[in-house]
């Protein structure tokens, strides 16, 4: 399911036509670090992996879509945020990938 979700996620990055090309580039380098981070923890907690990976989806969504809504970016990423509160010791690369890949979508010209 992480794949599937992660799958969603690229196709979306590649077509969003709100992006520069660096900016793309380095959201699918975060994804593709974040994908082997996921991975790791849905070994300990899948349920846990997958709220994360469907925030990580909401919040692309909200950042690349055509209209807009500032507002549900920002609700969009607070919970993604909230998905990766505690794991910052036992996961501190995934915590780290999170909050990059929040702050690069939030500059993205919202």
């Amino acid at each position: 399911m992480i794949e599937e979700t992660i799958a969603r996620i690229e196709a979306r990055l590649k077509s969003a036509e709100s992006l520069s090309d660096g900016n793309r580039k380095e959201l699918q380098a975060l994804l593709a670090t974040l994908k082997d981070e996921l991975q790791a923890l849905s070994r300990t907690d899948a349920d846990q992996a997958r709220s994360i990976a469907g925030f990580v989806e909401l919040t692309t969504h909200e950042a690349t879509r055509e209209e807009k809504q500032p507002e549900l970016l920002q609700h969009s990423m607070r919970g993604l945020e909230s998905s990766v509160y505690g794991l910052e010791a036992k996961h501190p690369k995934l915590t780290e990938l999170v909050n990059s890949f929040c702050m690069l979508l939030s500059n993205t010209g919202i």
